[in-house]
């Protein structure tokens, strides 16, 4: 009797600590290995099964590593990267923050931007990223370049340009529904041209900024769209005192009773921040089928709130995790979200039980691949999914010693002792992106530069407008304390 012929892979992993996120838990696997073939996972198992069963072309050995999911960004404003760390410690972040540069952020710092926060994510582990953001010619192409799966959704706003930075806090800020259409005619644009692009890798959401900057007829439209298209819709809800009053001005409603009202509460909405929704409110729109986002960093930074996602988890829905914009968060890099999440969330509920490290982390693998309608293709580790895969250094200072009994210890560390530094490998769709902790297809070093001088023409820019002496973070430097 001839014994089986080995089958050929592309690249077989072997010895890592793997989690592959199956069942209810974390999937652990001790001395675990994953075999790829072109973009898919063809098998998972004991490394001495998948040595025997696989001939690769590549071998990695991955002792003293943990294997994992990529992680999943759910929302992010990568253009705002070049104007990291202008926006916090103030109130009004947007309007006393970031507004004053934004309204001088011309196309090259945008794209620089992208590239910026593109390389710093994907660096730390993040191989999903579902960017917000005026479609602009170049945005798109970034992520297609990189080699990121991404989920791209163009900002449709009726706010006239400009206008956050002269708006008076407290008055109605005016809605131009021409302004709006032409948003969503290049929404509609974009989506013709990029949604499924890349052989799948690159897919499309409509972006209705909030129900606060469109008109009704105009968030109706947009519905009818997604719902046409068989897109999902990737909207602010309830982000923020600003959004409320404008909603109780304009409509005499709070946004989740608004947005019931005109059809927008079901699973075709994913719902970022709820920042001011309360309990009933995030119950309501978790049973609905909508889904979250929860930027942990970002809001507690520039609000220092934090959003129901414990009720709103509890009601079933899922939750996802989003690093949000650079200017005030100050980084892009979901290793930070996993902890923040469920520091805050303990120190909300005066529980440490809340937010245990296992679930966040799940939440920033499967369930964030639930919450964006893709947990078919990514979110754990299981063969006839998406190569999307990355590799921790434990033998890093700070996730060391690892212990596996009676006590494992790995999890834990992941989460509250990690920075994303500890990366070395990230591969998407069966392509390694990093190696030993380096991106291999970009010219790193160029992307700071350019960066840089993008960002200092843009600083230029302000500093010349008037509308920085009004800026909230003015008067910290005259006085020295930054």
């Amino acid at each position: 009797m001839s014994e089986q012929m080995p089958e050929t892979v592309d690249i077989l992993l072997l010895h890592a600590h793997t989690f592959t996120m199956e069942g209810e838990g974390v999937g652990y696997l001790a001395d675990g290995a994953v075999a790829i073939r072109k973009d898919r996972i063809v098998d998972v198992g004991p490394t001495v099964t998948l040595q025997e069963r696989y001939l690769a072309g590549e071998t990695i050995d991955a002792s003293h590593h943990a294997l994992l999911p990529g992680l999943i960004d759910a929302h992010m404003h990568t253009p705002l990267a070049i104007l990291r760390g202008v926006a916090q410690d103030i109130a009004h972040w947007m309007q006393r923050g970031l507004a004053p540069y934004a309204r001088h952020l011309h196309r090259d710092a945008a794209l620089a931007g992208v590239w910026l926060n593109v390389l710093e994510a994907l660096k730390a582990g993040t191989t999903t990223m579902g960017d917000y953001a005026t479609p602009i010619e170049g945005w798109a192409e970034i992520f297609a370049a990189v080699g990121v799966r991404a989920v791209l959704t163009p900002l449709i706003s009726a706010v006239p340009a400009g206008g956050m930075a002269s708006w008076r806090i407290g008055e109605l800020y005016p809605l131009d529904e021409t302004i709006g259409e032409q948003s969503i005619r290049a929404a509609m644009e974009f989506a013709n041209q990029w949604h499924g692009a890349e052989n799948g890798r690159i897919t499309v959401m409509y972006g209705p900024q909030g129900a606060d900057m469109l008109t009704r007829d105009q968030l109706l439209h947009i519905k009818r769209l997604a719902a046409a298209d068989g897109l999902m819709i990737h909207m602010h809800v309830a982000q923020g005192e600003r959004e409320i009053d404008q909603m109780l001005k304009r409509y005499g409603k709070r946004t989740p009773a608004f947005l019931e009202q005109i059809g927008y509460l079901d699973d075709q909405l994913l719902a970022v921040h709820l920042t001011e929704a309360t309990d009933e409110e995030a119950i309501q729109i978790a049973s609905s089928g909508a889904r979250m986002v929860l930027c942990s960093g970002s809001i507690g930074i520039i609000d220092g709130i934090v959003p129901p996602a414990v009720v709103f988890r509890a009601a079933g829905g899922s939750v996802a995790l989003g690093s949000d914009q650079a200017a005030g968060n100050n980084c892009n890099n979901i290793f930070n979200e996993m902890k923040l999440t469920a520091l805050f969330n303990k120190i909300k509920y005066r529980d440490p039980t809340v937010m245990p490290a296992w679930e966040v982390l799940r939440m920033a693998t499967i369930e964030g691949a639930q919450a964006l309608g893709m947990a078919d293709e990514i979110g754990s580790i299981r063969p006839g999914k998406k190569a999307d895969l990355i590799l921790v250094d434990l033998n890093a200072l700070n996730l060391t010693p690892v212990l596996t009994e009676p006590i494992r210890n790995i999890v834990p560390n992941l989460v509250y002792a990690a920075s994303g530094r500890e990366v070395d490998l990230v591969m998407v769709d069966g392509r390694i992106l990093v190696r030993n902790g380096s991106v291999l297809r970009v010219d790193e070093e160029a992307v700071r530069e350019e960066a840089q001088l993008r960002a200092q023409e843009v600083a230029e820019a302000v500093r010349r407008d008037p509308l920085h002496l009004d800026m909230a973070l003015f008067q910290a430097m005259k006085e020295g304390k930054l």
